[in-house]
């Protein structure tokens, strides 16, 4: 599938997945490659701590638009702010501004559950309408808010018949049950417990939402060790011998003139042992996955960095347009 493909499948993709998993680094991604297409791009964060903007070497995020990059744009959507905007767009201005000046925000937002939800996802579908970008990505809250996140607007149309909260509800249920408009792209890592609940997280968010899932992000995966000098790969080709693996990366040192004592030349064969159980691990899991979940899967490279800035975001790009190359 080519990339432009994808990304034009719907107008707003809602990026989800259990806290540590990399969700807004694959949000910041799939900006990056949709930007890459010469789509216009909106992330709209809904949290306000996710680090978005550190990903883009940005400050902080707001409440209005900013640049992160070339075709990229970001903001932040919190419920009194959206609050505000429905407020004022329903006619009660005034009421709005006496509400910010007595603090009054939390208590009104917080009357009815539920309400924060519709009140971001009911901003998000008002950009949608706007045409604020050709792809708005949400960078939604970790995986057990993502499920009220997404079935809050379904229980409040269960609770109010009338009036502008029901036409709220009513107009966010149409966004999120067209795929169209919208649909969830979940994100994991290759690990027991995240594949297990992001499987628990993808059936409640089918049979409760009716939201269009698109294929699951596996991210932080071990890419296969780099072929030697010799032409073998390493230990997880050679088997896990120590001093098989040893003697084969002294082979690779000598060809390529560069000094290796036996002792770094055992403690590589170790790691790179260790590497291979881990890949062989991962590939298990997202495999079992796949059994569990029949979604394609994309996944992403693990990068052995602390701190992940633009440079490491357009290399997990090119990944993930890859991905999409394979579905």
């Amino acid at each position: 599938m080519e990339l432009a493909q994808f990304c034009s499948t719907s107008r707003v993709i809602i990026v989800a997945g259990k806290g540590g998993v990399g969700k807004t680094t694959v949000t910041a991604t799939l900006a990056v490659a949709a930007a890459r297409t010469g789509m216009s791009v909106l992330i709209v964060e809904v949290e306000g701590k996710s680090g978005l903007a550190a990903a883009f070497d940005r400050p902080s995020l707001g409440y209005e638009e900013s640049e992160l990059a070339p075709g990229v744009r970001g903001r932040t959507l919190t419920p009194d702010a959206a609050l505000v905007d429905w407020l004022q767009g329903n006619g009660l201005k005034r009421v709005s501004k006496r509400l910010v000046q007595t603090g009054a925000l939390d208590i009104v937002a917080t009357a009815v559950p539920g309400m924060k939800d519709i009140l971001v996802l009911g901003k998000v579908k008002s950009l949608d309408l706007q045409r604020s970008a050709d792809l708005i990505i949400v960078d939604a809250p970790a995986a057990g808010h993502a499920i009220t996140f997404l079935t809050s607007a379904r229980g409040l149309l269960d609770a109010v018949s009338v009036g502008p909260v029901r036409k709220q509800a009513t107009d966010v249920v149409e966004l999120l049950s067209d795929p169209e408009r919208c649909r969830v792209l979940l994100v994991t890592i290759p690990e027991e417990t995240p594949v297990s609940e992001l499987v628990d997280t993808a059936f409640a968010i089918e049979d409760r939402t009716g939201v269009s899932l698109g294929p699951v992000v596996v991210n932080g995966c071990y890419e296969d060790l780099a072929v030697g000098a010799n032409g073998d790969r390493a230990s997880h080709q050679l088997g896990a011998d120590d001093a098989v693996t040893a003697a084969s990366i002294q082979r690779d040192a000598d060809l390529l003139d560069v000094f290796v004592s036996d002792r770094e030349a055992r403690d590589l064969a170790r790691a790179a042992a260790f590497r291979s159980e881990r890949a062989a691990i991962q590939t298990h899991q997202a495999d079992r996955l796949g059994q569990m979940l029949p979604l394609p899967q994309i996944r992403l490279p693990f990068l052995f960095t602390a701190d992940l800035g633009m440079r490491e975001i357009e290399r997990l790009a090119d990944a993930f347009t890859a991905g999409v190359g394979a579905l």
